[in-house]
C-alpha cells in the first residue's frame, strides 16, 4: 500500500524540522535515528548554541558567498530568540554573541518536535531511504521502518540530512547522492570546524594547555583560546581557521594578540632584571610553552642582558609562529562538512532545486558553512524557514 503526502522530508536535525513546522500540514519527516534532533541534543555541551547575536551573510563560506543572504535576512536571530521566547527557553549569552539554554538542549528539540507536530507534521524514527524516483509530477520513495518496507509518494522532497560531519551519529553523504541523481552539481566536500594534526605529534608534551591567541591563514583571523593536544592543535581559534585551511598550507600563530608584551617585558627589565630570561617570559606566557619554545627562540640569560632590539626579535617570533598541519582530525569530530550541493543550483529564497520543482536541500546539505558559534544552528533555522515557507506558499 502506497501513503501520499504532500511534504517528504528527509533529516529531523535542525534544518528539516524547522522545514516542517512552516511547510503546512501533511507533512512526513523521517529519520533513520532513534531520537530526532541529535545534533542539537549534544551541541554546547548539551546546552545548544542555537544562534549568534551577531549572525550576518559574512560569517558564512560558500563558493558564492551572496547566496545565505536571502534566507538569513527574511528569518534572522532575532525571530529564533523570538520563537524560543514563546516556549519559555530562557537562554544566555556565553561570549562573542554565542547564546546557549540556561537548561538543557533538549529544550530546543522539544519546541521544534511541538512546533511541527502543530503545523500537521507527522515524525517517523527509525526509518531510512531505500529507494527513490520521480515519475515527472511526484516523488515516489521506499522506506525501511524498522525492517518493514514502506511506500510513499510525495509532491515535495526536502533534503535536509547535512553532511559528512560525525559519521559516528550516522551522518552519510546521502544528501549529495540526491543531488546528483536529479542532474544537481556538488562543490568541494571536506571537513571543517575540525581540530589540526602533526604527523610528528610535536605538542604531546603541551597537551591539555591553553592560552588566548590570535590564529591566521591569509588575511582571516580569529582571537580566540588555542589548545594543544597530543595530536596537535584545537580550542576555538583553531577550530574557525581550519575552515579556511587546506592541506600543504601553514597558519600563524600570534601569542601576543593584545600587542603588550614587548612593553611589559621592558618594564619588567627595569625591575627584574637579574632574573632569568625564561622565568619572567613565564609571568605572560604558560611555563610549559616557553620551555617548549626556548630551544627554537635561542632563549637565554637575564632580561637584563636583553637590549631592546633582541626583545623585540622575541616578541616578533611569538606573535608570528608560522606552523604548517599536516592534517586534520577528519570527519569524525569535524562539527560541519565545507561544501555541498552547489547553489547555483538552488533558488536562494525559496531553497527550490532549479532542476526540479518540488525538490528542496536545506541546512548542511547546501554549499553553506558558518563560523564556530551558532552560526550554522542560524543557517538551519533560516534554510528551513525558507523552504517550509516556499511550500506553504506554493499550495495557493
Amino acid at each position: 500500500m502506497t501513503k501520499a503526502v504532500e511534504t517528504l522530508i528527509l533529516g529531523a536535525g535542525a534544518a528539516g524540522m524547522m522545514c516542517a513546522a512552516h511547510a503546512g500540514g501533511d507533512t512526513l519527516v523521517i529519520d533513520h535515528a532513534r531520537a530526532p534532533g541529535e545534533k542539537i541534543r549534544i551541541s554546547g555541551g548539551g546546552r545548544c548554541n542555537f544562534t549568534n547575536l551577531y549572525a550576518a551573510p559574512e560569517n558564512f563560506l560558500s563558493r558564492n558567498p551572496h547566496f545565505c543572504k536571502s534566507a538569513l535576512h527574511r528569518y534572522t536571530q532575532w525571530d529564533f530568540i523570538d520563537l524560543i521566547g514563546r516556549h519559555g527557553i530562557a537562554w544566555h549569552e556565553k561570549t562573542l554573541g554565542q547564546l546557549f539554554c540556561d537548561d538543557k538542549a533538549t529544550q530546543i528539540v522539544t519546541m521544534l518536535v511541538d512546533e511541527m507536530t502543530r503545523a500537521g507534521a507527522t515524525l517517523a524514527l527509525g526509518t531510512s531511504l531505500v529507494d527513490l524516483t520521480h515519475d515527472g509530477a511526484r516523488f515516489h520513495a521506499t522506506l525501511d521502518r524498522e525492517g518493514t518496507r514502506e511506500s510513499v509518494t510525495a509532491r515535495n522532497l526536502v533534503v535536509a540530512t547535512g553532511g559528512k560531519s560525525i559519521p559516528g551519529m550516522g551522518a552519510t553523504g546521502l544528501a549529495y547522492d540526491i543531488a546528483r541523481q536529479f542532474g544537481h552539481a556538488l562543490t568541494e566536500t571536506r571537513p571543517a570546524l575540525v581540530p589540526l594534526t602533526f604527523s610528528d605529534a610535536p605538542f604531546a608534551p603541551l597537551s591539555g594547555l591553553a592560552l588566548p591567541a590570535r590564529v591566521g591563514h591569509g588575511t582571516t583571523r580569529f582571537d580566540e583560546a588555542v589548545l594543544f593536544t597530543h595530536r596537535g592543535l584545537s580550542g576555538p581559534a583553531i577550530l574557525q581557521i581550519s575552515s579556511y585551511w587546506h592541506e600543504g598550507e601553514a597558519i600563524t600563530l600570534d601569542l601576543d594578540p593584545t600587542d603588550t608584551l614587548f612593553d611589559a617585558l621592558r618594564a619588567q627589565r627595569q625591575t627584574q632584571g637579574r632574573r632569568n630570561l625564561t622565568t619572567e617570559l613565564a609571568r605572560h606566557l604558560p611555563a610549559r610553552l616557553v620551555d617548549h619554545l626556548t630551544p627554537q627562540l635561542g632563549l637565554s640569560g637575564n632580561l637584563a642582558d636583553q637590549s631592546d632590539a633582541r626583545l623585540s626579535e622575541i616578541v616578533t617570533a611569538l606573535r608570528h609562529w608560522s606552523l604548517k598541519p599536516t592534517g586534520s582530525e577528519g570527519y569524525r569530530t569535524a562539527e560541519v562538512t565545507l561544501g555541498g550541493v552547489d547553489t547555483d543550483g538552488v533558488s536562494s529564497k525559496t531553497m527550490m532545486s532549479n532542476h526540479l520543482p518540488g525538490l528542496y536541500f536545506i541546512g548542511e546539505a547546501v554549499d553553506v558553512t558558518g563560523w564556530l558559534g551558532g552560526y550554522n544552528f542560524q543557517w538551519a533555522w533560516s534554510s528551513g524557514w525558507a523552504a517550509g515557507t516556499a511550500i506553504t506558499q506554493s499550495r495557493g
